[in-house]
């Protein structure tokens, strides 16, 4: 078991686990949940991480699902009690979108990135973020814009430190030719896309506008990547309607490909880079 991979991913784990046991009794959700008399929907959030499981229920499941073997049982028990520990980000609930974004960014190896509109979070300079949070959020006060600030620029340390994200970024064209803060912040983040893809874990490229339809117009969107548990791979797809998280590996696997056709079509890491040091000679 991982140390460094965080609550959110151990909790994903967990859930593959006690559906895998599960299935294995032959036993549905609805079977489970009338044993227990619990809420319909309590074991299809276990099984999708949307819940934390306490170790007792864990003990309860296996026992159900005759789950024998004491040295996996108290492997699941022990998933259970430390996908509970409180997060840095846990402070923030209040404040982050539905869903567990930011705990899937934290224990990701690697997340390959889609953005139509606006710089991404990570590659984001403090006064672009800020002009950003107070355009969408003009009702927010200065202490709420402030938390949403911490909490990206804590983000950011996912760039660095002994684990560093893999980062692969592509963004429409549009992107560096939309001026957000005026123009000496955008200057600014320009300058900061050029020195943080000279990072060894980012790469960042443009897709132009002659690249033409592509299967993203929809929204961002993202493919987090776990060295270790494969298939607990996700894509998070951000749209008007919502946010939502493929976790189906048949589906995740056509999302990867959709990224590499994409990446195939944007302007290389050089050429990018070139276009944006163009833009701040304009």
């Amino acid at each position: 078991m991982s140390d460094i991979e965080g609550p959110t991913l151990r909790r994903r784990r967990l859930g593959a686990e006690l559906k895998r046991c599960r299935e294995a009794a032959g036993l549905t959700q609805q079977d489970v949940s009338r044993h227990f008399e619990w809420h319909a929907a309590k074991v299809t959030r276990i099984e999708t991480a949307r819940v934390a499981v306490t170790p007792r229920d864990v003990r309860d499941l296996l026992t159900l699902y005759n789950v024998r073997d004491q040295g996996y049982r108290e492997a699941l028990v022990e998933l259970a009690r430390l996908s509970r520990e409180r997060t840095w980000w846990t402070d923030y609930r209040d404040i982050m979108r539905p869903g567990n974004f930011v705990g899937l960014e934290a224990a990701a190896s690697s997340m390959r990135a889609w953005e139509p509109i606006i710089v991404p979070g990570l590659l984001q300079t403090e006064a672009y973020m800020r002009a950003l949070i107070k355009t969408g959020r003009s009702n927010d006060t200065q202490q709420q814009i402030d938390r949403r600030v911490a909490l990206r620029l804590t983000r950011q340390s996912r760039l660095g430190g002994d684990r560093p994200l893999e980062l692969s970024a592509v963004i429409d064209e549009s992107v560096v030719r939309r001026v957000i803060g005026g123009e000496d912040v955008m200057a600014d983040q320009l300058r900061h896309l050029i020195d943080t893809a000279g990072l060894p874990n980012v790469t960042l490229q443009i897709l132009p506008f002659s690249a033409g339809e592509h299967p993203f117009l929809g929204g961002s969107a993202a493919l987090l990547e776990f060295r270790e548990t494969t298939h607990l791979d996700v894509v998070y797809l951000e749209g008007i309607a919502g946010d939502y998280y493929e976790e189906q590996p048949d589906e995740v696997a056509r999302y990867r490909q959709e990224f590499e056709r994409m990446s195939a079509k944007a302007l290389d890491h050089r050429t990018t880079i070139k276009m944006i040091e163009s833009l701040l000679v304009a």
